[in-house]
């Protein structure tokens, strides 16, 4: 195993702000539905998937792998978000997606999000880097037409986008 895969080199930090945000995320759309979305957590995280969405009374689930990116790094200061996806940890699948989420730290909100099906992600990949990785880059400036945009949501838009993407799993 290449020494940048080995998770115990991550830092700190980093693996806490980003299971806060995996919580804040969870929290957030359980909140916004009023409880009609149930989020499920993995203990172990080996396999890309961080988050499980289920709505009551229904037994479609979407897996979800959430990048997140806080408010006070420059790349989210200048309105980019960039984050990497590792070759090892990514199956595409029909009920995968990629949540890629820009947290403001300060307020602890989400401030933008790509809600991504996995299969369109991979569509969209050609070889990883060197050290296995799937790069994801995209704009949060209000006129930007990058490729992602059809995909970008206001915060207050994710707990809706998750619904409709389980009903098309249903």
């Amino acid at each position: 195993m290449p020494v940048d895969d080995d998770y115990t080199l991550k830092s700190v930090e980093a693996s806490r702000m980003g299971k806060a945000a995996e919580h804040l995320v969870a929290a957030f759309c359980i909140l916004a539905t009023r409880g009609l979305l149930n989020v499920s957590t993995s203990l172990v995280d080996d396999e890309g998937v961080d988050l499980v969405f289920h709505r009551r009374d229904s037994t479609a689930t979407l897996a979800v792998q959430v990048k997140a990116r806080m408010s006070d790094s420059k790349r989210v200061q200048s309105e980019g978000f960039v984050a990497f996806v590792r070759e090892q940890t990514f199956t595409p699948r029909h009920n995968l997606d990629l949540l890629f989420v820009a947290v403001d730290v300060s307020r602890g909100l989400v401030m933008k999000a790509w809600l991504v099906p996995s299969l369109d992600y991979a569509a969209t990949l050609g070889e990883p880097s060197s050290r296995g990785r799937y790069r994801f880059a995209a704009s949060m400036k209000d006129g930007a037409k990058d490729r992602w945009r059809p995909y970008r949501l206001e915060a207050t838009e994710l707990p809706k986008a998750v619904l409709n993407r389980l009903d098309s799993l249903a």
